[in-house]
């Protein structure tokens, strides 16, 4: 929740460091390169945990505070959970944000709102669990079906067109995922399926949606993280 806080400066946590521009009001840390540690109350796979992300980042900018500084929260998050260190202090120091623990967790801006981020949104819980290997691989089992080959329409929200595919009902959403990402460019973690209002998992087949063909599947497309 953003509060202007108005009076967070402590001049004795400078940890002898000159002043510095980056620096712009009250206590301030280099960002920590640890990603921090934690277990879910309830196990998540990884499907589960980019949702929760997903679902998180989307409603972040309706939080108080600004939007500018949620999306560089976002891409400071993404390139310190990817080990690209550097980067995130580089986007933290771009945007002039505060770290007065040295973690994303909790951070100000430079006009003294306050942002808060959850853990999941920093890194895998340790309980983690792993999706099944027929969740990806399920198309190439011995046992099934070919089905059969329908054409499906695509909407991709950073699309003015809809996108022509030619699919089996045997194919996983993950599958398809990935052939679009061979086609349009959107790698599959920012990818979002939705039918009928409803979110499509990774391992779901095309026939367990229940989805006929020249049906139109909705493609959220997350905005790429940006380095300031």
């Amino acid at each position: 929740m953003g509060g202007c806080l108005g009076s967070r400066r402590h001049g004795d946590n400078s940890s002898g460091e000159s002043s510095d521009a980056a620096v712009s009001i009250g206590r301030n840390q280099p960002l920590k390169p640890e990603k921090p540690k934690w277990k879910s109350d309830i196990p998540l796979t990884e499907t589960q945990l980019r949702s929760k992300r997903e679902e998180f980042w989307d409603t972040a900018p309706a939080f108080e505070g600004r939007k500018e500084i949620w999306d560089a929260l976002k891409a400071a998050a993404y390139a310190l959970e990817t080990g690209d260190h550097g980067l995130a202090q580089a986007i933290i120091d771009g945007a002039n944000i505060s770290l007065p623990h040295g973690t994303l967790m909790d951070s100000y801006d430079e006009l003294g709102n306050r942002y808060q981020l959850p853990v999941y949104t920093l890194s895998a819980p340790t309980n983690l669990l792993e999706e099944t290997s027929e969740s990806d691989a399920g198309l190439d089992s011995e046992n099934a079906s070919p089905g059969l080959e329908i054409p499906l329409k695509f909407r991709l929200s950073n699309h003015t067109k809809d996108i022509k595919l030619y699919v089996r009902t045997s194919d996983t959403v993950m599958k398809l995922k990935l052939r679009l990402s061979e086609e349009e460019g959107v790698p599959p973690s920012r990818q979002r399926w939705f039918y009928s209002g409803r979110l499509l998992s990774d391992k779901i087949r095309i026939e367990d949606a229940k989805i006929p063909k020249n049906n139109v599947i909705q493609v959220i497309v997350s905005p790429e993280p940006t380095e300031s």
